[in-house]
């Protein structure tokens, strides 16, 4: 989803569907080539998944509580707090709206692929599989619009921010994002730092967050009362049972 007054982004996967609410007032474009480098990492063969350690050390340095981002993580990716779908194949949402955005920038009338290109104009309704397989079927439409119309990780960020999340190029956005979950959280934090989200997730005040980092439409979507909700209970886990 994405802020009104500012580019921001994280759309939820418990949101089906394209949603035409996914537009940002202002969308970055890509001064990289129009080819995506073929120097990503290979894939791990195992995820690499987050620690409390992890979670520790970046709310601290943030000034946040752990409880406070695992409730961002619970809503965007769900209570599993998975950023993968597989090794090497980041939790991701294709976001036909967005893709038809960045390609339309970029001079691309994505009419004339819809008989060869079919499985970029259909829904993946939660499949992963299907999720990637549009991804790459849209890369060989358009490799940046690709990226920056696909939302990435266990916080769902859009491709098009990956300045605001402290990446050296597109390139470098995705690399992180398929590389490790420690990577996706450190490019959500230098994320709410950048768009000055940090300030409503320290103070907790959910509603000012989701209306940033889901859109101006968070509150029909409840986001954030359960927001609220979630950082109520692992705030609840954090405290040691005394009895």
């Amino acid at each position: 989803m994405f802020a009104a007054s500012v580019t921001l982004s994280a759309a939820s996967l418990t949101v089906s569907g394209d949603d035409p609410d996914k537009i940002s007032s202002e969308l970055p474009s890509s001064t990289a080539p129009d080819t995506l480098a073929s120097h990503l990492t290979e894939p791990s063969d195992s995820v690499i998944t987050l620690t409390d350690r992890d979670f520790i050390e970046v709310a601290e340095a943030l000034g946040v509580e752990v409880a406070a981002i695992k409730a961002v993580v619970e809503i965007e990716a769900g209570s599993t707090h998975q950023g993968f779908a597989s090794p090497g194949k980041p939790l991701i949402n294709f976001d036909l709206t967005m893709f038809r955005r960045f390609a339309s920038r970029r001079g691309i009338n994505l009419a004339k692929y819809g008989n060869s290109h079919s499985v970029v104009f259909s829904s993946h309704r939660g499949s992963q599989t299907r999720a990637h397989s549009r991804l790459e079927a849209a890369r060989t439409i358009h490799p940046h619009a690709a990226v920056e119309g696909t939302f990435w990780g266990m916080f769902q960020i859009g491709g098009f921010n990956w300045k605001r999340c402290g990446a050296e190029s597109i390139e470098d956005f995705e690399m992180r994002m398929s590389r490790s979950e420690r990577d996706q959280l450190d490019m959500f934090a230098e994320f709410i730092t950048s768009t000055g989200l940090i300030k409503h997730l320290r103070e907790k005040n959910w509603a000012a967050f989701a209306r940033g980092y889901n859109g101006p439409s968070y509150a029909s979507r409840s986001y954030h009362t359960r927001m609220a909700s979630a950082y109520r209970r692992h705030s609840q886990a954090a405290v040691p049972d005394e009895s």
